[in-house]
């Protein structure tokens, strides 16, 4: 959201929400999200990104505004960062680079959970390369870590 000029508190409240179903619901997933939200009068906005970020997995609702997309990329990419750090001695992505993330990612065993095709389509929506997105999202969670 900084990067991009956006409202970080919104992006954050998106990003806090958006698996809310996962755990007690893996089956439902995306749609219960979108019943508690709209049980909850949430903005249409924030129930659209949270359902659009399980698109052609869970949901048909396609992201379209720049927070769907965002969100959409960097979710699978989060889970193989943090998996790339865990197996580093320091476990942390504050000393993690580009290459590292790359080096796992040509891995298809590992991490094999993380759909590489949905974060690969997400950067093609943002319009920017794969490297910049993992780039960026490295730093977005050193800042998260640091506590900024």
């Amino acid at each position: 959201a900084r990067k991009r000029g956006k409202d970080e508190d919104k992006w954050g409240i998106i990003g806090l929400v958006h698996d809310l179903d996962y755990e007690q619901f893996p089956s439902e997933h995306c749609h219960k999200t979108e019943e508690i939200l709209s049980a909850h009068d949430w903005p249409e906005e924030y129930v659209r990104a949270v359902i659009s970020h399980g698109w052609g997995v869970c949901t048909d609702v396609e992201p379209i505004s720049e927070m769907e997309k965002v969100l959409y990329a960097i979710d699978e990419l989060t889970g193989l960062i943090t998996a790339v750090a865990l197996v580093r001695p320091s476990k942390s992505v504050m000393d993690l680079e580009l290459k590292s993330v790359k080096k796992k990612w040509k891995d298809k065993r590992f991490a094999a959970g993380v759909n590489r095709p949905i974060i690969e389509k997400g950067a093609e929506m943002l319009g920017i390369e794969l490297s910049e997105l993992i780039t960026d999202v490295i730093m977005g969670m050193r800042e998260v870590s640091e506590g900024k």
